[in-house]
């Protein structure tokens, strides 16, 4: 193994009874999971198993997510013999990569994250907006026919060579749709409650801002690249602008894990639940090793996978 780079997925990866494991059978991870559900205000332990619940809604998906990702986290780094050299996340994610990288707190991210989804929701309610996924289109076809559309719609996501994702006015996201679709470009609607990672977010950053003023973030142990620039944070002082620029800016998925790539990383490991990412990285870079820990039981089979490539190339 060369270089480690630990990866957090974002909104799409959540799912009803995920972290439940956690809380049946490790002491660490559900007093991680408590926490949680006392810093946000609703029934985030129910949220995780009861079917009926909103668990697929902004706003309770996000806090749910980085809790339960972080206590996979945390049962992981508790069995291994080795630390990253990389973290990062897509979207979402990258409020767990700060908690892993310890520039932000665990109980600050999930607060943070909960109000980010109510701003999102708030801002996507007021500006009628929608996401398309577009498999196997050219960039650069897409990138004009965003450019020429009359509204607004951008590249909200770079996911994969062969994936991206527009975002915008509702009226806007279809006529680029159809004009794909005429092309003979694969066009999946998305079901979102907003037009993420798009200008119809201005509200929701402005607002966002404000919250992060009060949040005081730690020097990071491990290097973080960040979605926004696909580049290393390389000062604390950028944290707070990144972090508000991503609400309204372009996820730059597939560039990020190229950088990491090319800083010598070859092994990624995927935390938490879900192998969105894990999927991913296999269609940006099919020589790298792309593990994904989405449960106890993968926790303790990557755990010990990783110490003996350790041991080996020690």
């Amino acid at each position: 193994m060369n270089k480690l780079a630990f990866i957090f997925p974002g909104q799409g990866a959540q799912e009803t009874g995920m972290g439940l494991d956690l809380l049946e059978k490790t002491e660490v991870a559900r007093t991680m999971l408590e926490l949680a559900d006392d810093l946000v205000d609703f029934d985030l332990i129910d949220l995780l198993g009861n079917e009926e619940a909103p668990i697929h809604q902004t706003a309770y998906t996000q806090p749910a997510l980085v809790a339960v990702s972080m206590a996979l986290h945390r049962e992981l780094v508790n069995r291994l013999k080795v630390q990253p050299d990389f973290v990062a996340g897509l979207s979402l994610g990258e409020y767990s990569a700060h908690v892993a990288a310890g520039s932000l707190s665990f109980e600050d991210a999930v607060k943070l994250v909960r109000t980010r989804g109510l701003l999102m929701e708030e801002a996507g309610a007021q500006t009628k907006g929608a996401m398309a996924a577009i498999v196997k289109g050219h960039k650069e076809t897409i990138m004009n026919y965003c450019l020429e559309d009359e509204g607004v719609v951008v590249i909200a996501n770079y996911n994969s060579p062969v994936q991206v994702v527009i975002s915008g006015e509702e009226t806007s996201v279809r006529r680029v749709s159809e004009r794909l679709t005429e092309d003979g470009t694969r066009v999946i609607p998305l079901t979102v409650s907003g037009a993420f990672h798009s200008p119809l977010m201005e509200s929701a950053a402005r607002q966002f801002e404000a919250v992060l003023d009060d949040i005081v973030f730690g020097e990071m142990a491990v290097k973080l690249v960040t979605n926004v620039t696909a580049e290393v944070v390389e000062d604390v002082e950028e944290i707070e602008g990144l972090l508000v620029n991503q609400l309204k800016g372009s996820v730059q998925w597939e560039q990020s894990v190229e950088a990491m790539i090319a800083d010598g990383v070859d092994t990624f490991v995927e935390i938490g639940p879900g192998k969105t990412l894990a999927g991913l990285i296999k269609k940006i870079n099919r020589k790298v090793k792309v593990y994904n820990v989405d449960s106890l039981e993968q926790v303790e089979k990557i755990s010990d996978i990783l110490n003996e490539d350790a041991l080996v190339n020690a």
